[in-house]
C-alpha cells in the first residue's frame, strides 16, 4: 500500500464520521441507510478497508453529500 493510498483512505475515514455524528447517527444507522454491513461501515472509518466506489456512493447518499466530500481533504460537510 501506498502512502497515498493511506491517506485517501484515512481521508475518507474521518469525513464520513464527521459527516455521521454530525448528523448524531450512529454507524448502525448509517449502515441501515446505506444498506451495507455495520462491519463493513467500521472498518471504513477506522481506515482498514480499501472499499469500492459504489459503497462509497451508498454512504454519501446515506449522509446526503456528494461523494467528493467523502474523498477531498478535511472540510466541514
Amino acid at each position: 500500500m501506498t502512502i497515498d493510498e493511506l491517506k485517501l483512505k484515512e481521508i475518507l475515514a474521518l469525513n464520513i464520521r464527521v459527516a455521521r455524528t454530525r448528523r448524531q447517527l450512529t454507524q448502525e444507522t448509517l449502515a441501515e441507510m446505506a444498506g451495507i454491513s455495520v462491519k463493513h461501515v467500521t472498518k471504513i472509518e477506522n481506515a482498514q478497508v480499501n472499499t469500492s466506489i459504489y459503497f462509497i456512493y451508498r454512504i454519501a447518499k446515506a449522509l446526503d453529500v456528494k461523494i467528493d466530500e467523502l474523498v477531498t481533504e478535511y472540510k466541514k460537510l
